[in-house]
């Protein structure tokens, strides 16, 4: 069921790794941001969607990873927006992106997976400020709606993940820094932050998020172990590794 979080800004989260869609009202209709996960939620999405009564205008996804990627035909034949590094990586890994949703979960229509293109000039009709950045995935996005006081944050300032450094590209370490840099400015301009995956932060939960990103990539920087409870998640400790050999690799 979707929720209200602002004004013309609705989340449903879906039970695989928490992942939220976000349905934001703009000038013309609709626009799901990062629509998912399996075909039951896609269904279900668009039954709530239905409910609100508005048209469907466009998609955006906020990054090229295959649960970002999903599209269902009751959504309607609409373009899809990414960033257009974004756009260009979901092009070239749309048969991986497909393999990989087939393989994660049920009933998601695979022809639509992955089928983006460039935001235009000025956003189109996706509101707010698109916040590119080179931390997690190539093209990664959050759609600043500083006007409702919200940020839709893609795969960054989650209470359940690590942040997720990208091993297949050099520099991750410093991309995630300025990143989060980024972010964290964006971020004093809003009440409600909406990660990709996990609960929806409001008031000062939004700076508690940032400061945990922060200090897990210090503690990644000095080659420490991180104290962050979001590593009581066994599932996260090969993750976790991945990340301090790409710190200890890292240029000085």
């Amino acid at each position: 069921m979707l929720k209200q979080v602002a004004d013309g800004v609705w989340v449903r989260q879906s039970e695989w790794v928490w992942s939220n869609a976000v349905v934001v009202r703009g000038d013309a209709g609709l626009i799901l941001v990062d629509p998912g996960i399996d075909g039951a939620d896609l269904d279900q999405l668009a039954d709530d969607v239905d409910r609100l009564d508005i048209p469907v205008v466009a998609g955006f996804s906020t990054h090229p990873h295959w649960d970002h990627l999903l599209w269902h035909s009751r959504f309607g034949d609409v373009p899809r927006y990414a960033t257009a590094a974004g756009a260009r990586a979901a092009g070239e890994a749309r048969e991986r992106a497909q393999e990989m949703a087939a393989q994660s979960a049920t009933g998601i229509p695979l022809e639509l997976v992955a089928r983006t293109t460039p935001l235009p000039v000025g956003g189109g009709p996706v509101p707010g400020e698109i916040v590119e950045h080179e931390a997690h995935a190539v093209g990664h996005a959050a759609v600043l709606l500083a006007d409702r006081g919200v940020l839709v944050a893609g795969d960054m300032l989650s209470d359940v993940l690590i942040p997720l450094l990208d091993p297949g590209r050099p520099g991750q370490v410093s991309a995630y820094q300025t990143a989060l840099d980024r972010l964290g400015e964006v971020a004093r301009q809003v009440d409600v932050l909406v990660p990709g995956h996990g609960a929806v932060a409001e008031g000062p939960e939004v700076a508690a998020r940032l400061a945990s990103d922060l200090a897990y990539l210090d503690a990644l920087r000095r080659g420490g172990e991180a104290v962050d409870a979001r590593l009581d998640q066994d599932w996260l400790s090969g993750i976790h590794q991945s990340n301090l050999e790409l710190a200890r690799h890292a240029p000085g």
